[in-house]
């Protein structure tokens, strides 16, 4: 793949992650090989650092920590060997970002998690921003903002081959094992979930098994996977965060919902894009048509993740999801 077709390829995801497309074009037109891409945003997330040393208010200083979170987590797309330390100072940047612009977000971590956890103490439900298989909790800030302006908590996190922890774990597809630990440590009866990309299976795999879910939205979720399907990048990223070839192919062959969706049963929301094409790739459909309350919301012109049409999916999901926590409420102080 040419870093053209590279840069292209991830413009919306830019957008979804709340970049400045005019800073991310300025970046990527330099570039002369896929190889530059993780050097290039490192650079252009440490900028952001030094603006941040020089800022001249908190808020300011917060906002450029905030941005080198994203530039830093955006440089782990490309295979390069500082992606570990990228992750972990896209960490690092999202905690300072945090200590000045949201001094009460609290770090959790567990055996298989880590992230933090934002919004009023008295919120009335907790949301669980679940990423993809290479994302992490620095790319979703839209989402985390979205459903904090309705009075949400929301716990953004890591998981297994994901983000921070991409260095020491690999992918698993029992990822209910993974939010069990994540609500055991909020300390919560109920959590609503939301999986972006392969986030969308784990959040679903996940409702199917762990009761404590009271909704679950997923956005470009794959139904089913095909690995014989997939793109050799595709495959190469997922041996990589799998841990092995064979393992990837054995992680693919269990990315199936047609069983467990008949077993989902509170409220489901599926956003997909009708541009999202990715070989290999069953978008969600299916599930929604098969889960007992699945709701199904079709975007023709949204790509992968639908940064290219965040209005059309964005502010109705999170109402979505508020209306579904509070209408769960509901019905447990009635039993």
């Amino acid at each position: 793949m040419t870093i053209a077709d590279f840069s292209a390829e991830n413009l919306t995801r830019a957008a979804g992650a709340g970049l400045d497309l005019h800073e991310y074009q300025r970046v990527t037109d330099g570039l002369t090989s896929v190889d530059d891409w993780g050097p290039a945003f490192t650079r252009a997330a440490r900028q952001h650092l030094a603006r941040a040393e020089r800022a001249a208010s908190p808020v300011s200083a917060g906002e450029h920590y905030e941005t080198a979170a994203r530039w830093f987590h955006l440089a782990t797309l490309a295979p390069h060997p500082d992606q570990a330390s990228a992750a972990a100072e896209a960490d690092a940047a999202m905690g300072r970002a945090l200590e000045l612009l949201d001094p009460g977000a609290r770090r959790l971590e567990g055996p298989a998690f880590a992230g933090w956890l934002r919004g009023p103490v008295d919120a009335p439900a907790t949301v669980v921003v679940v990423p993809g298989l290479d994302s992490g909790k620095e790319e979703f800030h839209l989402v985390t903002s979205a459903l904090l302006r309705r009075g949400l908590a929301v716990f953004t996190m890591d998981g297994p081959g994901q983000g921070v922890l991409t260095a020491t774990t690999t992918v698993r597809p029992d990822y209910h094992e993974v939010i069990g630990q994540v609500v055991d440590a909020l300390g919560i009866d109920r959590v609503g979930l939301i999986g972006l990309s392969l986030g969308g299976y784990y959040v679903v795999e996940s409702a199917a098994h762990e009761p404590r879910v009271a909704a679950v939205a997923t956005v470009s979720g794959p139904f089913r996977l095909d690995w014989q399907a997939f793109p050799p990048p595709l495959q190469d990223l997922l041996a990589r965060r799998a841990g092995g070839t064979e393992a990837a192919r054995g992680f693919t062959a269990r990315v199936d919902l047609t069983a467990l969706a008949p077993r989902i049963a509170c409220p489901l929301l599926v956003v997909d894009g009708g541009r999202d094409v990715i070989p290999g790739v069953t978008n969600g459909e299916p599930l929604a048509r098969l889960a007992p309350h699945g709701d199904y919301l079709f975007v023709p012109h949204g790509e992968h993740l639908l940064g290219n049409a965040l209005a059309d999916w964005l502010p109705g999901t999170a109402d979505w999801m508020s209306a579904a926590l509070a209408d769960s409420q509901g019905e447990r102080r009635l039993s």
